[in-house]
This record gives structure tokens, sequence and C-alpha cells, in this order.
């Protein structure tokens, strides 16, 4: 697969209950990743929207060492906050991967991102495929770790 091949990747059909503001979302990160995917660099992309009703994107950027890796949550995050939303408003977060078989995939934000975004948006209604069945359901972001610790930022 190369840069800029969005038609040849199997875009996601928006799930039932996702209404139309998450549905762009989905459309965003799709567009996003279907513009700068590079297998093994840049498989991820998310898409977040803010309580003014903003969407902000970012990338997923591989390290040669994986631990200098940033993840396309944070980057969205950060993408957010640099143009002046606060983070607490974030309403909704939705991250897509490329898959085998060139499919996009809505995925769950790893451990990192769920620590980020409960810090900073806890409220926000984060979308993932669950584990097991592949259903495609809704989460609030402080609800992805059970017994966090409460910090005031």
């Amino acid at each position: 697969m190369s840069v800029g091949a969005t038609a040849e990747l199997l875009r996601i059909t928006p799930p039932a209950g996702m209404g139309a503001a998450d549905a762009a979302l989905l459309d965003a990160a799709q567009d996003l990743l279907g513009r700068v995917v590079v297998p093994g660099r840049h498989e991820v992309a998310c898409a977040l929207r803010a309580g003014d009703g903003s969407v902000h994107t970012g990338v997923h950027v591989e390290g040669s060492c994986r631990r200098s890796s940033i993840c396309a949550e944070g980057v969205a995050l950060g993408t957010a906050r640099a143009a002046g939303v606060p983070l607490a408003g974030v309403e909704a977060v939705l991250s897509v991967q490329v898959k085998p078989a060139d499919r996009f995939r809505i995925i769950a934000p790893c451990g990192v991102c769920r620590e980020l975004l409960s810090d900073y948006a806890p409220d926000a209604r984060v979308w993932l495929t669950r584990p097991g069945d592949d259903a495609v359901v809704v989460r609030r972001a402080l609800d992805l770790l059970p017994e966090k610790s409460d910090r005031r930022w």
C-alpha cells in the first residue's frame, strides 16, 4: 500500500447508534490516514471533537525504538490544545488503524492514551472495537481505566 491510497482502502460504515457528529469523526480519521498511511510508520489516525464543535486530528508516528513512538491520540490532543481548545471539553474521540487486507478498523486507545484521555477529557466518549466479538462500542474515557488514581490537573 502506498501513501495516498485512500481509494484502495475499505472504509468503515458508521455502526448503528453512532450519531452524525461522531460519524464525521470516523470520516475525518479515515480521510487523514488514507492520505498519510505508511506501513510500519504511520498506521493509526485519530479525530476528536471539542465542545465548540471543532475537529482536531493526529497521526501515529512510529520510532525505530518503540518507546520513541507517538500515538495518534496524543498528537490529536496536542493539536487541539495548540488551537486553544480546553481539553476538558473534548466530547468524542475515535481512532482508526489500517489492518491487513487494506481495511480500516476502529481501535481502542493503548494504555498510555487511555491515561492521557482520562486525565484531560475524562467525560469524552471514546469509540472502540470490543475484543471478542468485534462490536464497535462507545465508552467514557475515565471508564477505560477502572480504579484510576484521581489526579488534579
